[in-house]
């Protein structure tokens, strides 16, 4: 039986995502449940490296959890040669330069997504990195979920029949942050900083699809600024630049269809902050973070349309909850682990950083098809 000890440079742990999902939820959690089992007896042990600019929120922060080693300087932290893993979890504007600078390094690579501002930025890290033969993964988090492997679990035994569609809504109200605090860093509404609706979820609906239900080979986008004046953290008002909501129709291989909003200026009436609707012809299922509901074709209703009358019947109560059958960790811990198996190990690990790059892909030309007002193939990705 032995403990081995992985560290990993942490990049970004001071703002929201890299410290509750990627530090607290993740590599913290592995820790507190005695490490990752490898098998054999044989345990991996995280070993975080908090870095950022901010000094006063990093030693904050290691002493809030009783860790050793922070430090505002990435290339001395880099030098290090007992380093294993570079985590990036930044903006996406400071996210190459330190990626190069990991790679020169010979760090394994974990990054959030997007991996970079534009699709060549997203392909040289790709590049880079296999020239280097450092291993590689982008954080796919939405296909660990519940309810989307509960989706899955669908899809695998064949209950749809032949997919037809999905309809996604995600989204809800992003206060402006006058009368009440916003719930998102102003960055994530100023264009000049890598904010904006479409590169942040249109990533996020590539690996969705392209995991669940195959590759999209089209996409036709409208997005839009609904607010165009916030307030910063200060309280300063400031001009929206970046786009807060994005409405997609992706097209996917195989015939099937996919409609999917993104919105913070939306107020929520769904029972999850993402929910996405797929129908085929042996049945159809609503699946959410962690819920997932069906309807089989032998138990479809046959609505007939009266206006006049009103329905005495909830359409809602006609569906069907899937059961857990599993228990679920945490999504973002789940791909953590899945990748540190992939470092230790050499386990199979399929989402790097050229499944990344089809994120940006899309995002970019989802941008562009708005701008251009057509809809624009998506040719598929090769290094």
């Amino acid at each position: 039986m032995a403990r081995r000890t992985v560290r990993i440079a942490m990049n970004g742990v001071t703002g929201r995502m890299g410290y509750r999902q990627h530090l607290l939820r993740s590599v913290l959690a592995i820790r507190e449940q005695g490490g990752l089992d490898l098998g054999g007896g044989d345990t991996l042990w995280p070993e975080p490296v908090l870095v950022g600019r901010r000094e006063h929120a990093l030693r904050e922060i290691a002493e809030r959890h009783g860790l050793a080693e922070w430090s505002t300087d990435l290339d001395a932290v880099l030098a290090d040669t007992t380093l294993d893993v570079y985590f990036d979890a930044q903006v996406t504007s400071a996210r190459v330069e330190a990626v190069k600078k990991a790679i020169a390094a010979g760090k394994h690579l974990y990054l959030e997504k997007p991996t970079a501002t534009d699709l060549e930025g997203a392909l040289d890290l790709a590049r880079l990195a296999d020239a280097a033969g450092v291993k590689h993964g982008v954080v796919q988090d939405k296909i660990f979920l519940p309810g989307l492997l509960k989706l899955k679990r669908l899809i695998d035994g064949g209950f749809f029949g032949r997919i037809l569609s999905v309809r996604g809504e995600f989204g809800y109200w992003v206060f402006e942050g006058d009368w009440q605090q916003a719930q998102r860093p102003s960055w994530n509404y100023r264009a000049q900083d890598g904010g904006g609706i479409t590169v942040d979820m249109f990533p996020h609906w590539e690996y969705v699809l392209h995991e669940l239900f195959g590759r999209v080979t089209a996409v036709q986008a409208y997005v839009t600024t609904h607010v165009p004046t916030r307030w910063d953290e200060q309280g300063e008002p400031y001009e929206a630049t970046a786009d807060d909501a994005a409405y997609g129709i992706f097209q996917l291989e195989g015939g099937a269809v996919a409609q999917i909003n993104s919105s913070w200026a939306v107020r929520v009436n769904r029972d999850e902050l993402v929910e996405f609707q797929v129908d085929g012809t042996h049945g159809s299922a609503v699946a959410g973070l962690r819920e997932c509901r069906v309807q089989h074709r032998s138990a479809t209703p046959k609505p007939v349309w009266n206006p006049d009358l009103p329905a005495t019947y909830a359409f809602r109560d006609q569906w069907q909850d899937v059961p857990d059958n599993a228990a679920f960790d945490n999504g973002f811990k789940a791909e953590w682990e899945l990748f540190l198996r992939h470092v230790a190990l050499d386990e199979p690990f399929a989402w790097d950083l050229l499944a990344g790059a089809r994120g940006v892909q899309l995002a970019e030309l989802g941008l562009r098809s708005h701008a251009e007002g057509r809809r624009l193939d998506v040719p598929e990705l090769t290094l």
